[in-house]
C-alpha cells in the first residue's frame, strides 16, 4: 500500500506539473496575440509625442481625434467595402467549388481519383508570391485589372487547396448507410449532395468560410498587383499608404491598423457560434 501511494503521489505531481506547463504555454501564446492588439488600440488614442516618450505608457490624455479623422474619411469606408466585397466574392466561388469536388473525391470511386486529390494537396506548396508575375500577365490579358474579380478568383483558386483537404474527410466520415437509403429513396447524387450532404456539413462550411474570408481580408501582395485603381484598394494596402503618408505619426497609423482588424475579429467571433451549433445539429451516427 504504501509503495501505491507513492506511485499515486508522483502521478498527480506529474499530472499538475504537465497542467502548469499547458497553462504556461497558453499564457506566453495569449500575451504574444493580446499584447500587440492592445498596443495599437492603445497607440491609436495617443499622440506620437506620447509614444516616443513613453511607448508602453497609457494615454494621457486621451486623444481621440485619430480615430475620429479616420471614421469621416471616404477612402477607409471605400476600402471597407472593397475589402468586403472581394471577401464575399471569394467565398462564393470557394464553397461551391470546393463542396463539390470534396464531395466526388470522398464519396465516389473513379481511376485517378487519388491522383487529382493528389495534385491538389500539392496545390498546398504553391506561393502566391511565385504565380504573381503570370497571373498579372493573364489578368492584364483578359481585362481583369482594376477588377475585384481579378483578385476573387485566384484567391479562390489558391484557396481550394486547403478547403478540399479540409472537406473530404469530413464527407467521407458520412456514413455510407445514409446514401444507401437516400439511394433507395430515390435520390440522385446531385439531389444527396444538395439535400442531405450539405446540411450536414455546416460546420466544416463554416470552418471553410471563415478561413477564406479572414485571408482575402489579410491579403496584400494580390490586391496591391491587381487594383491598380486607388478607388478600389482594401484595407491592407490602405494600412500601406497610410504608414507612407503618416511615416512619422505613428499614432494615425496604429489607429488605422485597429480599424482595419475590427471587421475580421467581430466576423470571426460571430462565426465561431456559428461553426459551435453546427457541430452539435450536424452530428451523424453510424
Amino acid at each position: 500500500m504504501p509503495e501505491q501511494d507513492r506511485e499515486l503521489a508522483r502521478y498527480r505531481r506529474r499530472r499538475r506539473m504537465v497542467r502548469a506547463g499547458l497553462y504556461l504555454v497558453a499564457f506566453v501564446t495569449m500575451a504574444v496575440i493580446v499584447i500587440p492588439l492592445v498596443f495599437s488600440v492603445l497607440g491609436g488614442f495617443r499622440s506620437s509625442q506620447q509614444l516616443s516618450a513613453d511607448p508602453v505608457g497609457l494615454p494621457n490624455p486621451w486623444i481621440w481625434e485619430n480615430y475620429e479623422m479616420l471614421l469621416r474619411s471616404g477612402d477607409f469606408w471605400r476600402q471597407v467595402w472593397n475589402s468586403t466585397l472581394i471577401a464575399l466574392l471569394t467565398t462564393l466561388v470557394v464553397i461551391p467549388a470546393a463542396s463539390m469536388a470534396a464531395f466526388v473525391l470522398a464519396r465516389y470511386q473513379f481511376r485517378g481519383r487519388e491522383l487529382v486529390y493528389g495534385l491538389f494537396t500539392i496545390g498546398l506548396l504553391f506561393p502566391v508570391a511565385v504565380a504573381i508575375l503570370p497571373l498579372f500577365i493573364v489578368l492584364r490579358q483578359v481585362g481583369l485589372l482594376s477588377n475585384p474579380l481579378g483578385v476573387a478568383l485566384p484567391q479562390a483558386a489558391f484557396a481550394l487547396p486547403i478547403s478540399i483537404v479540409i472537406m473530404r474527410p469530413f464527407f467521407r466520415a458520412i456514413p455510407q448507410s445514409l446514401q444507401d437509403a437516400a439511394r433507395i429513396d430515390g435520390c440522385g447524387p446531385l439531389r444527396f449532395y444538395w439535400h442531405v450532404m450539405l446540411p450536414l456539413s455546416r460546420p466544416v462550411l463554416s470552418t471553410i468560410a471563415v478561413i477564406t474570408i479572414v485571408g482575402s481580408w489579410n491579403a496584400f501582395l494580390l490586391p496591391l498587383l491587381v487594383l491598380i485603381d486607388p478607388n478600389q484598394h482594401t484595407l491592407p494596402i490602405g494600412v500601406n499608404n497610410v504608414s507612407a503618408q503618416f511615416s512619422t505619426d505613428y499614432s494615425v497609423v496604429l489607429a488605422y491598423t485597429t480599424l482595419s482588424m475590427i471587421p475580421a475579429l467581430l466576423f470571426y467571433a460571430l462565426a465561431e457560434r456559428q461553426i459551435i451549433g453546427g457541430l452539435t445539429s450536424g452530428a451523424v451516427k453510424e
